[in-house]
């Protein structure tokens, strides 16, 4: 394996083995690792670790670390440590189901959290001191500045905090990657925090790579690995419906005058649903489009290479095998269309707002008020977490959330009187949509949502059940003293207790 990409020379120095490198990781210790949606995650030490804390076990002895990521990394990172009982803490955003099942077995304490607000709260110092900061890169520069991998998230926080510094270099990554990260790192804290001078979705204010003390630098290693490059399912009939909701509504406000032809910046959330949306927009009636997002996912990026999306700002690339091969077979042509940044930047609210972003995320459940649960099934089992949902839902220009109506093969409904856990209020969603059809919950009163949400959006299946809710409610919402939101606190989340006890919220 090569030491090339380490082009500054007394860095070079600093090669070692994943192993060796393990021995700076101490038990108690707080780590800075990055990664962000299967992008940019360690593929070495990680496992390195988890030997380390297996023999320590086996001795006896204690090890655990706390760790903080830029959002999810995958089964060689998160999920080897928690498999290893290596893990104490953890936050703000994971995928991985060994830790899913260690945070909700109680094994490891989890922090669900905004994506906007991590790096502000490693600055003040809300996570204790970070001990190690872990950083998969492309490649250091002669002036030992550290070129990003895939996903930046909050890497450059975590190198600048962090008393020690472990870099991964990772062969695999295409070189063309060097120049696609713009690091803007001088954001401050209040009183003296400084304005974010982008204005528009492509605007570079940063510099290529991040600028770095060799001193902290203790150890290099090598690594030739892919992402996690998790494969997309082919958008079903149930997803394609959905989009096709979004982008009919996308035309009308077009036609109305209220959006340009190019839209406003584009946020995609993960998964299959809201990529089959960015899919769909591939014949839409719309051209010159933009992304401002926290994952460019696959179809984002087809977008690009079809000339349908001028240019997109993110904080990281998480693509399918395949996408990952187009991506690297094109990207000179992608070098100056699309940016990676800092996820302080892309998920900032400020930003958010002023441009117009039109957020579009996945949910668990919705409740006939357009509440919204994103994270937790059945009220207390974790899912994945918040991540950025919440940063362009309540910051953005119009905020879609979109699921199938139902899950678990009709089971379970994803419209309900009450979401089991709230994520996203009322008062920032502005658009229900599932396979049935779309709630525009804007201007609207709490028992002109529900109609709409019951009468557009649920499966049939369940249609009647909310209807029957929903009239008993006002009826017991009036005795009760008001009836702005009618609700039978006795049964408003009866049909979750009713799937846990019997596997299914219907009543047979």
């Amino acid at each position: 394996m090569s030491i090339d990409r380490i082009r500054h020379a007394g860095l070079r120095e600093k090669v070692m083995s994943a192993e060796a490198a393990a021995e700076f990781v101490k038990n108690g210790m707080n780590l800075a690792i990055t990664g962000f949606t299967g992008a940019g995650y360690p593929k070495a030490l990680p496992t390195a670790i988890a030997n380390k804390a297996k023999a320590l076990h086996a001795q006896g002895e204690k090890f655990s670390i706390g760790m903080v990521t830029g959002a999810s990394t995958a089964p060689e990172c998160d999920g080897v440590l928690a498999e290893a009982n290596a893990v104490h803490f953890r936050s703000p955003f994971q995928s991985d189901p060994t830790l899913r099942n260690g945070i909700n077995a109680g094994n490891i304490a989890y922090q669900d959290m905004h994506l906007s607000h991590v790096e502000q709260q490693m600055r003040q110092g809300f996570y204790g001191k970070f001990d190690i900061a872990i950083v998969e890169a492309t490649a250091i520069t002669e002036n030992g500045e550290l070129v990003f991998a895939m996903g930046i998230g909050h890497g450059a926080e975590a190198v600048k905090n962090a008393d020690k510094v472990i870099i991964e270099i990772n062969e695999a990554l295409a070189e063309g990657l060097e120049g696609m990260h713009d690091i803007y790192a001088d954001v401050g804290l209040p009183p003296h925090r400084k304005p974010i001078p982008i204005v528009g979705a492509f605007d570079r204010i940063g510099t290529p790579a991040l600028a770095l003390d060799p001193n902290k630098v203790v150890a290099i290693v090598l690594t030739n690995g892919g992402d996690r490059n998790s494969k997309f399912a082919e958008p079903d009939d149930v997803s394609k419906r959905i989009a096709a909701q979004v982008i009919d509504f996308l035309d009308h406000e077009v036609k109305a005058g209220r959006l340009p032809k190019s839209l406003l910046p584009l946020q995609s959330g993960v998964g299959n649903v809201a990529n089959a949306v960015m899919a769909g927009l591939l014949d839409a009636p719309f051209e010159d489009l933009t992304g401002y997002t926290e994952v460019l996912q696959d179809g984002m990026l087809d977008l690009i290479l079809a000339k349908k999306m001028k240019t997109a700002s993110a904080t990281a690339l998480s693509f399918s095998p395949d996408a990952l091969q187009r991506f690297n077979e094109n990207i000179e042509f992608l070098k100056d269309k699309i940016i990676l940044r800092p996820m302080e930047i892309s998920n900032n609210p400020e930003i958010i707002r002023r441009l117009g972003v039109i957020g579009m995320n996945s949910m668990i459940e919705a409740d006939i008020y357009g509440n919204v649960n994103s994270t937790h099934v059945m009220g207390t089992r974790m899912m994945n977490g918040i991540g950025g949902s919440g940063d362009f839902t309540r910051n953005g220009f119009f905020s879609f959330y979109v699921s199938p109506s139902t899950a678990k093969g009709g089971a379970i409904s994803a419209i309900v009187p009450m979401v089991s856990h709230h994520d996203h209020t009322e008062h920032d969603v502005m658009f229900i949509v599932t396979e049935q059809g779309m709630a525009d919950l804007r201007g609207k009163a709490p028992k002109d949502r529900a109609k709409l949400i019951i009468e557009n959006c649920s499966h049939p299946d369940y249609r009647d059940m909310l209807r029957d809710y929903y009239d008993r409610a006002l009826v017991a919402s009036q005795k009760a003293g008001g009836i702005h939101t009618p609700h039978i606190l006795l049964e408003a989340l009866s049909w979750h207790q009713r799937f846990v006890e019997t596997g299914d919220m219907r009543i047979k």
